[in-house]
């Protein structure tokens, strides 16, 4: 059935002009910024990496607070009092080891998830910080959502362990704009990607790679996507279009994506999921059919010798 959320990122550079020494003056614009995506229709809205830490000066190890601390506790109240998801992006302390995570918040202001940088950068590592060790994927009322930070998106194992868990929207946060990567990311592996830059030029991504909205001075962008929605390639599946068609109308919806050979089908209907056009349809996802041919390749070999 159509799964539509709305999703919003922030990309901000909180300078350290305006808020150094001035922490209630960080947390309030982001609170207005939480408050604005709510009105706005956001379910979820991120921020930057280490977010309420990059106007300070010191080393991780001064900057890290504990879960709950107290940035924390402001942006849980944030979230409770406006029913919207929040990743808050930090420094984190647990027993005698600093991590640059990013923090879920339920709409309820609980901690549902906290994801550690898997690859902080050689002078990160240097700094203290610890590398986190598992590509999470947590659950929501509206989807599953992955996290990833900065340099992190130069890695694959982070993604391929995403995208096996099951995640649908993979929430980037950064100091860096990602840009190609981004798209990259999205087409390769058929999950939309939402960055949140600690600059201008914060990217809406969907599983085809195409740029759904990009902010600029602005900071925060809001996009309504379907997550119900799966990327094809057109061999095996072009030709049963008009069978969805026929059946279904308006109740299905296609977009292509000609000269990458491929199309989204997504299900419009409260009755019926992609997942069941796949099965009733005999589709096979892009992903899929890419391994199957591996198999097939694989056997032909196998016979040759």
């Amino acid at each position: 059935m159509a799964r539509y959320v709305t999703i919003a990122t922030v990309s901000h550079y909180p300078h350290p002009a305006d808020f150094r020494d001035k922490p209630d003056a960080l947390l309030n614009h982001a609170a207005h910024m939480v408050e604005r995506a709510a009105r706005m229709g956001a379910r979820i809205v991120s921020f930057p990496e280490t977010y309420p830490d990059m106007p300070m000066v010191g080393r991780p190890a001064e900057l890290a607070e504990s879960i709950p601390g107290p940035t924390l506790k402001r942006m849980s109240e944030e979230a409770d009092n406006n029913d919207t998801y929040i990743i808050w992006p930090l420094y984190t302390r647990e027993g005698d080891r600093v991590y640059n995570s990013s923090v879920l918040l339920s709409p309820k202001g609980e901690v549902a998830g906290v994801y550690h940088k898997v690859h902080p950068t050689i002078g990160e590592i240097e700094s203290g910080i610890t590398p986190g060790t598992e590509a999470r994927v947590f659950d929501t009322d509206f989807g599953r959502i992955g996290m990833a930070i900065c340099f992190d998106l130069n890695f694959r194992d982070i993604m391929e362990g995403l995208a096996r868990n099951g995640a649908e929207i993979l929430f980037f946060s950064s100091a860096y704009r990602g840009g190609l990567q981004l798209s990259m990311w999205a087409f390769e592996f058929g999950v939309y990607i939402a960055s949140a830059i600690g600059a201008e030029l914060g990217r809406i991504v969907d599983q085809s790679g195409a740029v759904l909205v990009e902010s600029t001075y602005e900071a925060l962008i809001t996009k309504r996507i379907n997550l119900d929605r799966r990327l094809l390639h057109m061999d095996y599946n072009w030709d049963k279009m008009d069978a969805m068609l026929e059946k279904y109308g308006a109740g299905v919806s296609f977009e292509y994506f000609t000269r990458e050979a491929c199309y989204a089908v997504a299900s419009e209907r409260e009755d019926i999921t992609v997942d069941d056009l796949i099965r009733e349809f005999g589709l096979e996802e892009r992903s899929a059919y890419f391994r199957r041919a591996n198999e097939v390749r694989s056997r032909a070999l196998a016979a040759k010798d």
